[in-house]
């Protein structure tokens, strides 16, 4: 738990970021600006409360989820007593990163199950695949069977009210047997069923143009991880228009592609980390 001089150095440090962005405080709250909570994984298992409550001062109105387990929760609260927390800040989540690696290799129902009661008890709108194992990509039969597991995932979702997605890393850009990955998953799977979050940097890490796929594969994609690539090193994130991809230009085509929310995510910080995601919570709600 963080003591009283530590909180006290932290409210500081963010009231002085926050301080030095005065178009924050008074910019009119959009809903489509979210924050994955993957962002701050350090900091969330030693103070879940303190942490939301910094979100919301950070500008965010939505946040994505992560890391949800029956047993454990959201970082000891149940589903129901995380969506008060949220709540409290002023806060609803649109999607949620729900981990199926049991189902997608065995089936394990179970899996999804869990996930589906979390996502309707936070209401979100989206139960997401966030990653997928490399014991379960291997070759060109495992590409096969994990869109066809994807697609019976995406019913069993649909059954209960929400929609599966399915966001990308850069391992889904490389031929495997002769086969991607994400172009298999765009193709062989249900339109209706799944729709898919594009994290920005993981395609340019790839080698690939994110205008380009959103153009081939138009309305597919429904929620954007805005993730921005260092100038100087490109296995480090930096703050959103702060690097090297230009968001202006991807945006200018997410808007007409039915691009329906943005979520900030970093994974590593040179600089607060709670000044770093007001910062590219600012520049969203100035491009967009």
């Amino acid at each position: 738990m963080m003591n009283r001089r530590k909180f006290l150095g932290h409210s500081a440090l963010l009231t002085a970021g926050i301080l030095a962005m005065p178009k924050l405080m008074s910019a009119k709250a959009n809903q489509k600006y979210g924050l994955q909570l993957y962002s701050l994984r350090e900091q969330l298992p030693r103070d879940v409360k303190g942490v939301i409550a910094k979100v919301a001062v950070a500008g965010y109105k939505q946040v994505e989820t992560f890391g949800y387990s029956k047993e454990h929760g959201f970082w000891g609260l149940s589903a129901v007593e995380f969506k008060k927390l949220l709540r409290s800040n002023g806060l609803t989540t649109p999607s949620g990163h729900y981990g199926m690696d049991s189902f997608l290799k065995s089936g394990n129902i179970n899996e999804i199950d869990d996930a589906i009661e979390a996502a309707t008890i936070l209401e979100q709108e989206y139960v997401t695949i966030p990653y997928i194992s490399p014991n379960l990509r291997q070759n060109a039969n495992d590409i096969k069977s994990l869109t066809n597991w994807v697609n019976v995932a995406a019913k069993r979702v649909q059954n209960a009210g929400l929609k599966l997605g399915y966001h990308n890393h850069n391992f889904e850009f490389e031929p495997v047997e002769g086969q991607m990955l994400m172009e298999a998953l765009l193709k062989n799977t249900d339109p209706d069923l799944v729709d898919f979050e594009m994290d920005v940097y993981w395609v340019v890490r790839a080698g690939q143009d994110p205008i380009q796929w959103l153009e081939n594969y138009p309305g597919r994609f429904k929620l954007i991880h805005a993730k921005d690539m260092d100038k100087t090193d490109s296995k480090l994130n930096t703050e959103v228009g702060s690097g090297s991809i230009d968001f202006k230009k991807i945006f200018a085509v997410t808007k007409s592609e039915g691009v329906k929310y943005y979520i900030v995510e970093q994974e590593n910080y040179k600089i607060d980390p709670y000044v770093s995601i007001a910062q590219s919570n600012k520049y969203l709600r100035e491009i967009l």
